[in-house]
Order: C-alpha cells, then structure tokens, then sequence
C-alpha cells in the first residue's frame, strides 16, 4: 500500500518545458515499476510512460518519445517526467501509477496498476 502525490503542474506556453514529480510513501516503493498515464476531458486515460523497478528500463507512448523523459530516485521515493516541446495536445491531468506487481519492467495498460495519485493539471496554450 502507497500513496502517490504528483505535483509540478501548470500553464506553459506551446514548446515550453515542465517537469512533474510523483512523491510516494508506504511500503516498497523501490521494488515496483511506476508510470505516468493522463487523460483530457472526453478521452479515456491514456499510457504516457514506465519505469522499471530499478530504473533501467523505460518505455514510452510514441506521442511524447523523443520530447518526455521518465526518471526516478528511489532514495527519495521519487519518479519523475520531464517534458520538454510541449504541445497543446499534451493538456491534460496526469496522474502517476505503481504497478501491481513487485521487481516488474514495463507496461502500459492501467489495469496493470494499482495505486494512483489524484493528478496534477498540465494546460499549454497555444
């Protein structure tokens, strides 16, 4: 059991960067992989990226690859996005995830997740 809490949300201008942090505490946050999934009014939640367990391993969706960056420190008990080029397209609320299964890679479906935070607002105008 943890609880996740996102924060670094905002309005930024088309092409602008924003970072966004993820602070977890409970139990055994190191040996779960994590992700960032988000959603736009009307749209189902959508993968954005993972994190595996020990950091190793990244995945993207092909929307954000190349302009998103997925990190974590787990001496912090911390995961992060960076997202850089930001487009108007990427507004949404963005929630980060732990995945339901210990020592795990990558995945991408949010059935595959079970603790969630209760997002944070990322507008970017155009």
């Amino acid at each position: 059991q943890v609880q996740l809490v996102e924060s670094g949300g905002g309005l930024v201008q088309a092409g602008g960067s924003l970072r966004l942090s993820c602070a977890a505490s409970g139990r055994s946050f190191s040996s779960y992989a994590m992700g960032w999934f988000r959603q736009a009014p009307g749209n189902e939640r959508e993968f954005v990226a993972a994190i595996s367990w020990g950091g190793g391993t990244t995945s993207y969706a092909d929307s954000v690859k190349g302009r998103f960056t997925i990190s974590r420190d787990n001496a912090k008990n911390t995961v992060y996005l960076q997202m850089n080029s930001l487009k108007p397209e990427d507004t949404a609320v963005y929630y980060c995830a732990r995945d339901s299964s210990q020592f795990g890679r990558t995945r991408y479906r949010p059935n595959d997740y079970n603790s969630w935070g209760q997002g944070t607002q990322v507008t970017v105008s155009s």
